[in-house]
This record gives C-alpha cells, sequence and structure tokens, in this order.
C-alpha cells in the first residue's frame, strides 16, 4: 500500500474531488430515500447518512495526511459545529492513522541530523507504533538504556497549511450545499481561521518541547506525568522525548475497569484541568483522548504539547466571578433536565446582586457592551443562554458529580441564537481555547463514566486570588 501522502496541489485536489463527488451522490441518495420513509425511520437514517459522510471526509482526510488530518482532530471535537456523526468518524484522527514508510522517515533524520535514525540511537523501530496527524511516532533507545518515544514530522507539512484549509473549507461549503449539517459560511469562515493559526503553532517540535519543559518544571499535581525532552535528539521535526506506558482511553476502556478506578482518572482529569487554569495560569489546548494516557500504575501521562494557551488572571478572575454568581442566583438547573434559569427575585432574593456580579464579568470578559443594561441582561441574554450555561455549570450544582449521567450538548435554537447575535459584542481571547478545553474534559469524563469530586476552589471568592495567577 503506497501510504506517501500527496505534496502536488493538482494530487491533493484530486483526493478533495474524488470525496466531494462521493458524498454529493450519498447526499443525494438520502434526500430521495427519506420521501419515502416515516418520521422514526427518517431519524435513523439521518444518523447513518451523518457518520456515511464523516467516514467520507475522513478517508479523504487520512490520505492527505499533515494539516488536513489536523483539521480532523479539532473538527471531532467542535460540539456546536458539526453533528455528532460526523464528529464520531472524525475522531478517528486523534490515533487511528495510516502510517509513512520507512524511507520519508529516513528522509526527515537526514535532512534534520545529517544521518539516519539508526545511527543516531542505540536502537530505533522503524516502524511507528501510533501515528498522528502531523507526525507519527516511533520507539527508540539511547546508549544508556533509556526509552523513548521519538516523534516524526511528516514532510512538506508547513508548506500545504494554507491550501489545506482554503481546500476544505471549500469541501465543507460544497457538503453544506441544500443542507442543515453544516454551519453558515461565516461561522465557517471564522472556525477555519483559527485551526489555521493553532496550526501555524503546532508546527514547530522546538516550540513543542519548550512547553513539554515548562509543564515538566511546574506541575506539582500527584498523579500526573509530563514526558521529558530529549534536547540531544530533538529539532525542529523532531521531537524526542522520555516514553511513557500506557493506554489510551478507548483501549483502557476495553479492559473493563472498575468504577474506583473510573473515578480515580475522572478525578485526575477534573484537577489537571484546573490546576492548569487556576495554578499554572497555561492550558493544554488539545484535550483530545489521543494526549492521555491510562498509566497501569495509576498514573496518568500526558502528552503532546503542540498547542498551550496563557490564561490571563483577568480571564480566569472574570469566568470565575460570573460562573460563582449564576451559582450563587440558583440560575443553574440541577435537575439535569434542560434549561431552567431562574432569575426570579422572589424566589432568590439574594440573585440580585449574584446577577449584578454576572452583569459585570460579561462586561469585563467582553461578552457584552456596558451599555446593555443589567435589566437586559437578565431578561433577554441570560434566557437565551440558559441552555449552554446549564450544560457548563450541572456538575458544579453538587459535591459529587456523576458524569454518567452529563447531559448532552445543547442543540442550537434559532431564536435564542438571534438573541444572542443581537446582544452579545464578541468574547474574551482566551475564551475559544478554555471553551474547547473545558468541552474536552467533559466528554472525556462522560466516556470514562466517572463520579468526580467538583468542589472547586477557584468558585470560592475566599481562595480567588490565591488559585488566579498570570502565566
Amino acid at each position: 500500500m503506497n501510504n506517501t501522502p500527496p505534496t502536488s496541489k493538482l494530487s491533493r485536489s484530486a483526493i478533495s474531488g474524488l470525496a466531494l463527488a462521493h458524498a454529493g451522490i450519498n447526499h443525494v441518495g438520502h434526500k430521495a430515500r427519506q420521501l419515502t420513509r416515516d418520521e422514526q425511520q427518517q431519524a435513523a437514517a439521518k444518523d447513518q447518512h451523518e457518520a456515511e459522510l464523516g467516514r467520507i471526509l475522513f478517508k479523504a482526510l487520512n490520505q492527505l495526511k499533515g494539516t488536513a488530518l489536523k483539521i480532523s482532530q479539532l473538527l471531532s471535537m467542535e460540539a456546536n459545529f458539526l453533528p455528532e456523526g460526523i464528529r464520531r468518524e472524525l475522531a478517528k484522527g486523534c490515533y487511528q492513522v495510516t502510517p509513512l514508510n520507512r524511507a520519508l522517515v529516513h528522509k526527515v533524520f537526514t535532512r534534520e541530523f545529517g544521518q539516519a535514525p539508526e545511527h543516531l540511537f542505540a536502537h530505533f523501530d522503524p516502524v511507528s507504533f501510533a501515528a498522528a496527524s502531523l507526525g507519527q511516532v516511533h520507539h527508540a533507545s539511547l546508549a544508556d538504556g533509556q526509552a523513548l518515544a521519538v516523534k516524526v514530522q511528516y514532510p512538506g507539512i508547513a508548506a500545504s497549511v494554507s491550501s489545506d484549509i482554503r481546500m476544505l473549507s471549500g469541501l465543507l461549503h460544497t457538503m453544506a450545499f441544500g443542507s442543515d449539517l453544516v454551519p453558515r459560511k461565516e461561522l465557517l469562515d471564522s472556525i477555519m481561521s483559527e485551526l489555521e493559526h493553532k496550526l501555524g503553532e503546532e508546527l514547530d517540535y522546538e516550540h513543542e518541547a519548550a512547553q513539554l519543559r515548562w509543564f515538566g518544571e511546574r506541575v506539582r499535581l500527584p498523579g500526573i506525568v509530563i514526558p521529558a525532552v530529549v534536547a540531544s535528539h530533538s529539532s525542529q521535526r523532531v521531537l524526542s522525548m522520555q516514553k511513557l506506558d500506557g493506554l489510551h482511553l478507548d483501549q483502557w476502556l476495553t479492559t473493563n475497569p472498575s468504577q474506583a478506578q473510573r473515578d480515580h482518572y475522572g478525578q485526575l482529569l477534573f484537577d489537571w484541568f484546573w490546576h492548569s487554569v487556576c495554578d499554572l495560569g497555561r492550558l493544554h489546548a488539545d484535550p483530545h483522548p489521543g494526549n492521555f494516557l491510562f498509566m497501569a500504575d495509576g498514573q496518568l501521562g500526558v502528552i503532546d504539547f503542540g498547542c498551550t494557551k496563557s490564561i490571563s488572571t483577568g480571564f480566569c478572575t472574570s469566568m470565575a466571578k460570573a460562573w460563582r454568581g449564576l451559582l450563587d442566583a440558583g440560575a443553574v438547573s440541577n435537575s439535569f433536565s434542560g434549561s431552567s434559569l431562574n432569575t426570579d427575585k422572589n424566589t432568590n432574593p439574594n440573585s440580585a446582586a449574584s446577577f449584578a456580579a454576572v452583569h459585570q464579568a460579561y462586561i469585563e470578559l467582553g461578552l457584552i457592551r456596558p451599555e446593555l443594561s443589567l435589566h437586559d441582561c437578565e431578561t433577554l441574554l441570560l434566557p437565551a443562554a440558559a441552555a449552554l450555561i446549564d450544560w457548563q455549570l450541572e456538575p458544579f450544582t453538587v459535591q459529587q458529580f456523576d458524569f454518567k449521567n452529563k447531559t448532552p450538548y445543547p442543540a442550537p435554537d434559532t431564536d435564542h441564537g438571534k438573541t444572542l447575535v443581537k446582544l452579545a459584542l464578541g468574547y474574551h481571547e482566551d475564551m475559544p481555547y478554555f471553551d474547547r478545553a473545558y468541552m474536552g474534559m467533559m466528554h472525556m469524563l462522560y466516556k470514562i463514566g466517572a463520579v468526580v469530586d467538583t468542589s472547586n476552589p477557584w468558585l470560592n471568592a475566599d481562595t480567588e486570588s490565591r488559585y488566579c495567577r498570570s502565566a
């Protein structure tokens, strides 16, 4: 099998064109068959159709590799962007990727170090044990016996970032024609622009090595393991790290872990997120399941620090103020039955001060204009955002939250969406990264089925200043 990624614009366009043709034929057939189905059959067929479109899209992205495949990972985590069926297939980009052949691996090492990997290491396995979007990982060892994981970047990726983004945007725009499966052009363009920026950061392995060292020197959370970098065997395109032995989430779940094990790792994952935000002021901003290893000794390995984001003290403080105000006002459902924003001051006399704090925090975060009155914030903005607020904060309505009961991410509501577009100003620059990482953590905790102590000191006013620090 030829697994060399195509590099010419013509060959890459041919792959996307073939995928587009398959998707178009599939979509036309689906629409025609829906006319003969009853309502229940249509719902089941819609799920199958989404999955088939996802498989067509992932097959093309896997052939293109590089930035195209990285986009597959990132899109799979945008719960409010693509339907579940498509995202489930795209999530294969996290770790189910066809590896490169040996000749290309040698080519990268010769260019970076002037010698083949077999000469650079005491042992180097030419067959990769993991293949991801921007590179693949090989077992190796040094002369002193230290076991390593060596990440090798696919050649030619940096040159294809912009063209791949444009190509995939065109593919998604075309798939959206006559369908409600893909969002409007303005939102699609905004997200693809952000993805291009993030990809630029992840293509520099020297930057990732610096992030690994930064986190490794500062993380003091028991049970979290950050692999050490071997600088002498690393470059801009090759990253040599301490090898961590463990299983990815889906592999670990096949071992039928006990509830106690699920709770243990769930708590580690939850604490790791808040330790990063509140104590470190820097976030691992790519929290998909492929970046965590469940280790036999009960530790959680965190890998792939290509995408990180500093979280400012101002953002941390204002978000804590907003979430604490919403919880204090009793504005969040604790029945897990959907939206239930309560702004009735008669049933909660303390809500006035709490909603005023939320209003002020939203201004500080750049979410609303200062001119938007507290009354309009309470009666128009917050009800329109109630479903999302419930989803975000329901784990904090109880001391211990069972993530098996986590409600699904709310489906878009057209009327509420129009209200938010009319009243909202924008968002803080840290918010997209915080939201994506938070959503990734929620998704993993749900899959783990963990019961987690969610009494987060970040939401405690008395300890706010102690836990919110700048990077």
